[in-house]
């Protein structure tokens, strides 16, 4: 497939999510759309390197993350990372559930194998499914090794339509009370994508200087100061680096060293996204079909158990600490996908809800920034934590 070609089919692929979303007003996320329309791709005529046969090769992809989660730590501030301490404390919640649940009626119903192979990827990401996958593989157990992967690759089906519901139904009661004149929410932070003047520190940088290339420059340096951290860091203690980013973003925009939002200011947003997004479903390409056929029972159970251990463990947790029941399984259901999901679902269903600025403003506020920490809690943090104590539990 020429390379072209490639390119303009895994566009058109995303286009497509977005119109659905759109047309469905998220009942339907774009990343749901999109996973299925991979999925079909994949069982059909996709070449299994698409992906890589498009450009986006792994050291383009993993700039591409790097560069994004540095420009998400700009939408944060240490005010609003205090405020969300509740936020925190939710997601760790719905973890907990999944796995008290996994581990009780879990074993009851699939053997213990499964499920410590299993609890690992469904509360994470790839680093979690892989692994797990390694360690099953290593022990002989080749079906868990690939139930690792699938459960990664198919967790989503579950987690993307079930935010957008309660994201929805959170932003209509938002909206509600915003258009009653009784909405006392966190207030919108300014966005100053439209103001032409870099950020504090080069106040007196005369705005022709402060080109697109100078943004990139900026946002590079600080992703690497955050890389060169973690692997100073190494010897002593494992951090991953794309936490660092999130944490140097917020740094680097508390000091005025970076905007918010350098990569949308220096209109490369966009094509990150889609470097990062197109690498996320190139992870279907495992999912044959007599593959799901195979381990369709114990995934469906797995999710199905977790789903349910979720979402009674933040109900509680939510309740107790003053957050809607809504807005705490959306926020728990993160350790689903993470990041970009949560920025990308929460986006869709604020477009899909309301035209009118104000509203969008507020809608926002209210919701992206505990989406945005709870994704980094769950699937960057713990998932790899929990991961690395399961793996001795294997035998």
């Amino acid at each position: 497939m020429p390379q072209l070609l490639a390119f303009s089919i895994l566009a058109l692929i995303l286009w497509i999510g977005d119109v659905v979303s759109t047309r469905t007003r998220s009942w339907l996320p774009s990343v749901f759309v999109c996973a299925i329309l991979f999925l079909v791709g994949y069982w059909t005529f996709f070449p299994e390197d698409i992906v890589q046969v498009a450009g986006f090769q792994t050291p383009i992809v993993f700039l591409a993350m790097y560069l994004l989660i540095t420009n998400m730590g700009t939408l944060l501030s240490f005010a609003e990372l205090a405020r969300q301490w509740r936020t925190v404390v939710v997601a760790l919640a719905g973890i907990g559930g999944i796995v008290a649940l996994l581990f009780t009626l879990g074993v009851m119903l699939l053997d213990w194998q499964t499920v410590v192979v299993a609890t690992p990827p469904l509360v994470g990401g790839v680093v979690a499914s892989l692994i797990m996958s390694q360690a099953a593989a290593d022990a002989g157990l080749q079906a868990l090794s690939v139930l690792a992967i699938l459960i990664y690759v198919m967790q989503g089906f579950a987690g993307y339509p079930l935010t957008a519901i309660m994201l929805k139904r959170e932003g209509r009661r938002v909206l509600d009370l915003h258009r009653a004149g009784r909405w006392q929410g966190a207030a919108p932070v300014a966005d100053s994508a439209d103001a032409p003047m870099p950020p504090r520190l080069f106040a007196r940088l005369p705005a022709a200087y402060d080109t697109v290339y100078f943004k990139m420059l900026r946002l590079g340096v600080v992703a690497f100061a955050a890389w060169g951290l973690s692997e100073l860091a190494a010897p002593v203690v494992t951090i991953s680096p794309f936490v660092l980013c999130l944490v140097f973003g917020v740094i680097a925009t508390s000091v005025g060293f970076l905007e918010r939002e350098p990569l949308r200011k220096a209109n490369a947003f966009g094509f990150t996204v889609l470097v990062l997004m197109v690498f996320i479903f190139d992870g279907l390409k495992r999912a044959t079909p007599e593959m799901l056929g195979q381990l369709a029972v114990p995934l469906v159970t797995i999710i199905a158990i977790g789903l349910v251990g979720m979402y009674i463990a933040s109900w509680i947790v939510g309740r107790l600490l003053g957050i809607t029941p809504a807005m705490a399984f959306a926020c728990s259901l993160t350790a689903l996908y993470g990041f970009p999901a949560d920025y990308i679902i929460t986006k869709d269903v604020i477009d899909t809800l309301t035209d009118d600025a104000a509203e969008r403003e507020a809608l926002t506020a209210h919701l992206l920034p505990p989406m945005l920490v709870a994704g980094f809690v769950t699937v960057t943090m713990v998932s790899v934590v929990l991961a690395g104590l399961f793996v001795g539990l294997i035998g």
